[in-house]
């Protein structure tokens, strides 16, 4: 399982035009999922993710955790993070996993969360959607669950 993490001050999602997740301050979480990954690297994920300390405190230094400042999580799933682009100028989707058991993992990786205390509003597996992400630093984190980086 793969994650790209953005300290953000607000972000959304929206899908024809109508949106589907909204956050204040916190995360978005592009999440994707790779064949062969489990409920472990969701649990991973979830635990790594809410853990990650890249707020300030009082004296400047990344040391919160969103669950310290009270953040929310908007949690996209995309199958783009397992592209392989080193043959050729066409990237490889191989890695990803099957639709139903990246949705499956990838609904489970929120209900982690969730059961964290964080507020996650979520993209629409699938869908074509159109993220707005005002990145805060910026601040972006990439996992992953293999620790293959």
């Amino acid at each position: 399982m793969r994650a790209v993490v953005q300290r953000v001050t607000d972000a959304d999602v929206s899908v024809e035009n109508k949106i589907t997740g909204a956050v204040g301050k916190g995360y978005v979480v592009l999440l994707g999922v790779e064949e062969g990954d489990s409920e472990a690297d969701a649990e991973y994920m979830a635990e790594k993710i809410t853990g990650l300390r890249i707020f300030e405190d009082n004296e400047g230094k990344m040391n919160l955790s969103i669950t310290d400042i009270g953040g929310e999580i908007l949690s996209v799933s995309q199958f783009t993070l397992l592209a392989d682009a080193r043959k050729g100028r066409r990237p490889s989707f191989v890695k990803a996993a099957r639709p139903e058991e990246a949705n499956r993992l990838y609904q489970c990786f929120n209900q982690k969360v969730r059961e964290r205390g964080i507020m996650v509003a979520e993209g629409i597996f699938q869908a074509e959607m159109l993220v707005r992400i005002n990145n805060d630093g910026p601040v972006t984190i990439l996992l992953d669950s293999k620790k293959t980086f």
